[in-house]
């Protein structure tokens, strides 16, 4: 039986990922990304977990009623947010599931097949 998902064309899907970036949709990406559903979005002036402020997420606070599910992969490891920036993004209506990066890259994928309004915001493996 072939248990293979379905998933209709023009979805992301995120086909790898390592410490030199991703590999969504037969592109490589070298830096941190937002991954929609039907696009993938540099994620400008993020390095790592330090480097995140609330301006990071002005792109998705301004799309959120389109978000229902935000995943961050935090790298190789699962690190928490600052607790000022979950105030923030819960403020804003967004309620970030935080992950390592590796679980974010497959948990994306498996709710982009359902059809489910996901958001990946991936910072590399570092």
């Amino acid at each position: 039986m072939d248990v293979t998902p379905l998933v209709r064309a023009g979805l992301q899907l995120i086909q790898s990922y390592s410490d030199k970036g991703f590999k969504i949709t037969g592109t490589a990406h070298e830096s941190a990304v937002f991954v929609f559903a039907d696009e993938t979005r540099s994620w400008p002036d993020v390095t790592d977990l330090e480097s995140l402020n609330n301006h990071s997420f002005d792109a998705l606070v301004a799309q959120k009623d389109k978000i229902d599910v935000l995943l961050i992969g935090t790298g190789k490891r699962i690190k928490p947010l600052p607790s000022a920036l979950q105030q923030y993004l819960q403020e804003n209506g967004l309620y970030p599931d935080v992950m390592d990066t590796g679980a974010a890259c497959r948990t994306f994928n498996v709710l982009v097949a359902e059809g489910r309004r996901v958001v990946a915001a991936l910072l590399v493996s570092v």
